[in-house]
């Protein structure tokens, strides 16, 4: 259906669309209160121009959606779509996942600790600190107040009532009030883990008054000791708030935010105001922010960062007005199980405050410009050997490597492995099976790797590296130089490796051109060369094997398609296969039984 009809029947309700390219690529996800107003408007004149916008729907092939109930679903949806699927156009957030949280574990006991890594069990997670020196100053300073235990022993009953666990030395200092030895009931532990909480999310009045209550207490009972680690854990406390800088008269807990942006890169700042002090800061960097105003930006940082935050305020202040306010205060008030408001201060000292995020967001948004320039000026010393060797214009930053494998002919497929200054960038390698179906012809198979590689990246107006490097030789570094000048690219720095190292192949030149023996641009080409072999290998191996397999199957009577693929699914290999009993195919593979007697009986009849 031409995306022209499928626009007629996109229905007026909420939900979200999914603009896809012409390979079915998901290249733009977003939200709508009515979807065919908001798809429509992508493909009316009177839009807005700006060339990322142009160059989206230039690219949008065919449009899908799926419709909710009400927006706070739809918005719901578009964070979660988004996230799994990444799409090209939108704002791309750092994802979390890398960031520290503070875990409370669910155990009768809980843990307290430090973790990168989110588990759906029930667990508390507060977070995410985007500075790792402040969540462990966090974490020492909680462990100096509240005598939480640091094993990490399963405490059920049982093990409790068996006694199977010792006491360590926390118990004998102070720091654990021994719960693995019953000598802490869950309760008293609970109310414990209660204060963690409070303190973690800033409410620290109340504890300093129930510690000095407690110090006084030990006090007239002549506890001495016990009276003198309370005032140790009143004075951690109140040398954790005094660090804290108060800013505001009333006591609603509040998040700043402000984002500050220039060209593609963005910053978004976050401060926790809680019982009228700032008791943390994050931030967070975004990329493909161009096009999109500040509004959307802020928006989307919105929806990101509080889907999995347990720690949402009364009062969230923004820098500007968004456009679904109402509908973002709904959604945070149904996670918080309490109103939430967005405020946009406009006077006063909460318009200085904001004034003072801002400054923020900008400051550490010069700082990711610079460490860019850094990054940009700073290049291995191998890739500067490379450069001079070669008498090279740019230094070889980003280098792509293709190698071809096959044996006579079957099985063929390339490898193409990438280089960042001097180190291997895994998560840019691609695979490619060949499509030619002719002779096993080396020259015909770079052509078509070199083409599918540049073309793509050319229609997704992506950059090409500062080095392609094919590996074969002059033949080779031919067939890549005519695909590139099919292509348009000029001005591509190619070259061909030769057998030898020291002999590398340049466009223009008859003869292999010598790199000097003492020179490290021949490890890093061995390094290049060498990965991009043992990756092509790889691939062909593994596609040997199953062509392997699946002609060996193929052979037995009464295997089909469907129960080839039941075989390779549950056993993997020819040689499981053989090694299975008849109930073992029964069981794993789920074959009937008088199958499994044939596939048992074809492979040991061959013996």
């Amino acid at each position: 259906m031409r995306i022209e009809d499928k626009l007629k029947n996109i229905p007026p309700k909420p939900g979200c669309y999914l603009f896809k390219d012409g390979r079915g690529e998901i290249i733009y996800i977003g939200k709508a209160a009515v979807l065919r107003n908001r798809v429509r408007s992508y493909f009316q004149k009177s839009r807005a121009f700006h060339p990322k916008l142009e160059a989206l729907v230039s690219h949008i092939k065919n449009v899908e959606w799926l419709i909710t109930d009400s927006e706070v679903e739809a918005l719901i949806l578009e964070n979660n779509l988004i996230k799994q699927y990444q799409p090209r156009y939108n704002i791309d957030l750092k994802d979390d996942k890398s960031f520290p949280y503070i875990r409370i574990t669910k155990e009768d006991f809980p843990q307290v600790f430090i973790t990168r890594k989110m588990v759906r069990d029930g667990s508390e997670y507060f977070g995410p600190y985007t500075q790792v020196k402040n969540v462990r100053y966090i974490l020492k300073t909680l462990k100096q107040i509240f005598p939480v235990r640091s094993c990490k022993y399963n405490l059920s009953p049982e093990v409790i009532k068996k006694g199977r666990v010792e006491l360590c030395l926390d118990y004998y200092i102070g720091k654990c009030k021994g719960p693995c030895q019953g000598l802490q009931s869950e309760e008293e532990y609970a109310a414990l883990i209660g204060k963690v909480r409070s303190f973690l999310r800033g409410r620290t009045d109340f504890l300093v008054k129930e510690l000095k209550e407690e110090m006084q207490r030990f006090s007239r009972d002549l506890a001495f000791e016990e009276a003198a680690r309370t005032r140790d854990r009143l004075n951690a406390l109140e040398n954790y708030r005094n660090a804290q800088k108060v800013v505001l008269k009333d006591f609603t807990e509040r998040d700043l935010i402000a984002v500050a942006r220039e060209d593609e890169d963005a910053c978004a700042v976050l401060f926790r105001v809680r019982e009228s002090k700032i008791i943390g800061r994050v931030h967070f960097y975004l990329k493909k922010t161009d096009w999109q105003p500040e509004a959307d930006i802020i928006e989307t940082f919105i929806n990101r960062f509080y889907t999995n935050s347990q720690d949402i305020p009364q009062e969230i202040f923004l820098q500007k007005e968004v456009a679904n306010s109402s509908l973002i205060e709904q959604w945070l008030s149904g996670q918080a199980h309490r109103k939430v408001t967005l405020v946009v201060p406009k006077i006063g000292e909460k318009k200085k405050l904001m004034q003072m995020v801002e400054k923020n967001a900008r400051y550490l948004l010069e700082e990711l410009k610079l460490q860019k320039m850094k990054a940009r000026e700073n290049v291995h010393f191998y890739v500067q050997a490379l450069q001079k060797d070669l008498a090279l214009k740019t230094a070889p930053k980003r280098m792509e490597c293709f190698d071809i494998s096959n044996i006579q002919g079957t099985d063929p497929v390339a490898s193409m492995v990438c280089f960042e200054n001097g180190k291997p960038k895994k998560s840019d390698y691609r695979r490619y099976k060949i499509r030619a179906k002719d002779t096993p012809d080396d020259f015909a198979m770079m052509r078509e790797v070199i083409r599918r590689r540049y073309s793509r990246l050319i229609r997704e107006e992506k950059p090409l590296p500062d080095l392609i490097i094919v590996d074969g030789g002059k033949g080779q570094l031919s067939s890549a130089l005519q695909i590139l000048k099919e292509l348009r690219v000029e001005n591509q720095q190619v070259i061909g490796l030769a057998k030898r190292l020291e002999e590398v192949f340049l466009p223009g030149y008859n003869d292999a051109q010598m790199l000097p023996h003492t020179s490290g641009s021949i490890k890093l080409l061995q390094q290049i060369r060498d990965e991009a072999h043992r990756f092509a290998v790889t691939f062909h191996r593994e596609r040997r094997g199953k062509r392997t397999l699946t002609s060996e199957l193929d052979r037995i009577p009464g295997i089909g398609e469907k129960r080839r693929n039941q075989l390779i699914n549950a056993l993997g290999s020819v040689k499981k296969i053989k090694q299975a009993t008849v109930a073992e195919l029964i069981e794993k593979a789920r074959l009937p039984e008088n199958i499994a007697v044939k596939v048992y009986d074809y492979f040991h009849s061959l013996k």
